[in-house]
């Protein structure tokens, strides 16, 4: 049974057979390499697209027009509990309209996503969290926990697929102009292998050189480089061994070899002046449909996992002026997610490629103190929407209270979207798991479902 079980071992290895792995049975040599799912997949690449801060799903995706009765009244609820002091309803300065043959109603700041795509959209309006801060709920967002460190979403799923490239990485965030909160907290790999940790880059740079730093290397040749590296591979190896199984160190180690590789792809598929003219052109010049033309790009050379962050620390924040900062923002990713979702579906990406839009949580139905022109958090009740990669096109599910307070029908817990995220890519949520200090961790926890109904 002994010599049986070492050529099995060998046999899942070659196979990349993998989830549910302990860190002992790890391929060091190669943590990123393809791996097949538990069962056949939807998706086999994420976007996310982060709009970090918490936009108002009653100004862009959840239309309410009892608030137009209310506006400037309190509203007919005892019990709505908000984290700052608000007055009465503040209706949305956006007009609904309908849009494709679903004809889901959507705001005028996303025009043109719903114009073009609104059929693809599996528009979930029953989200909610567990609390109304930032930091707990990007961490519960991004990691299925908002307390305590854990792997984050992107981790989990390259830790469980690996990546389709071994030269890039393969989960890249992207957020202009510096970091959201909280940071690299955000793309954490915890204790699962730092390989299946985020790269980040500061896609508000034009230039590779900037978004990439020291990404060449002008005294020596990609050949003297190899000869360095596989020097300092060994004696990194000899000082592994004697120091037994240690992630941060064999994650350094890991570090090394992709930054060496990266060299001969990462310059290509970051060069957006690559691209038609009439491409570029379509995304925009800005930040937002630049990280997302890059994105596309890297989707093609079988990135995994890819986040992008509406910029640095929160700017959906909208405690006041919200309809010109909501307008702003609104209009930096519009016509982008509209280019970028048309050219997934040219490309025939669209059908792998799963795209998740949304915040932490969304905003108050009544308007915050002292200026009376913004919205407060709210945790109770948001929107968020799916588009490919197995999700059901041209769907509403659940829905908030008269108001846009708290979701009532069908509700979604941030659990239950990683559950069901995770069926898509091939995975049982409860058996995606990693064993770390006596337990088995996973994404959920214990808890989570799967929502049958945004699958198509």
């Amino acid at each position: 049974m002994g010599f049986g079980l070492v050529g099995l071992a060998g046999v899942l290895s070659d196979s990349r057979w993998s989830w549910g792995a302990s860190p002992s049975s790890e391929t060091a040599a190669t943590p990123l390499a393809p791996k097949s799912p538990q069962f056949p997949a939807r998706a086999k690449q994420v976007v996310h697209l982060f709009m970090n801060g918490g936009p108002s799903q009653v100004d862009t995706f959840d239309p309410k027009p009892a608030l137009e009765k209310y506006h400037g009244q309190p509203l007919p609820n005892p019990n709505l509990r908000t984290e700052r002091k608000t007055s009465g309803a503040l209706k949305s300065p956006f007009k609904f309209q309908k849009y494709g043959e679903s004809g889901i109603e959507v705001s005028e700041l996303f025009s043109k996503t719903a114009t073009a795509h609104i059929d693809d959209l599996c528009v979930i309006r029953s989200m909610h969290a567990d609390v109304p801060n930032h930091e707990p709920s990007l961490w519960l967002m991004n990691c299925g926990e908002g307390r305590m460190p854990r792997p984050s979403v992107g981790s989990w799923i390259t830790y469980g697929l690996g990546s389709e490239n071994q030269n890039l990485p393969g989960f890249i965030v992207m957020c202009p102009a510096g970091l959201p909160v909280t940071g690299a907290m955000n793309w954490r790999s915890s204790f699962l292998p730092g390989a299946f940790q985020g790269t980040y880059i500061d896609s508000q740079h034009v230039e590779v050189p900037k978004l990439i730093e020291n990404i060449r290397n002008g005294s020596a040749t990609l050949a003297e480089q190899r000869r360095q590296l596989d020097l300092v591979r060994r004696l990194n190896a000899s000082h592994l061994a004697a120091r037994g199984d240690d992630p941060q160190l064999e994650a350094r180690i890991q570090s090394f070899e992709l930054a060496f590789r990266m060299q001969t792809e990462a310059a290509e598929a970051f060069d957006i002046a690559r691209e038609p003219e009439a491409i570029r052109e379509a995304y925009g010049s800005g930040p937002i449909g630049r990280q997302l033309l890059m994105t596309r790009r890297l989707l093609e050379r079988g990135v995994r996992f890819i986040q992008l962050y509406s910029g640095n620390f929160q700017p959906w924040d909208n405690h006041s002026n919200i309809e010109a900062e909501h307008r702003r923002l609104a209009g930096e990713w519009d016509g982008p997610i509209a280019a970028f979702l048309t050219d997934l579906k040219r490309q025939g990406l669209l059908e792998t490629t799963l795209v998740m839009w949304g915040g932490e949580f969304g905003r108050t139905p009544v308007a915050e103190l002292p200026d009376l022109n913004g919205r407060d958090h709210n945790h109770y009740g948001f929107s968020m929407w799916l588009a490919g990669g197995g999700a059901r096109g041209g769907y509403v599910h659940g829905a908030t209270d008269e108001f846009g307070f708290a979701a009532v029908e069908d509700k979604v817990h941030v659990h239950d979207l990683h559950a069901t995220v995770l069926k898509l890519l091939g995975f049982d949520h409860e058996k995606l798991t990693y064993r770390y200090a006596g337990r088995d961790f996973r994404l959920t926890d214990v808890h989570g479902r799967v929502v049958e109904e945004l699958l198509a």
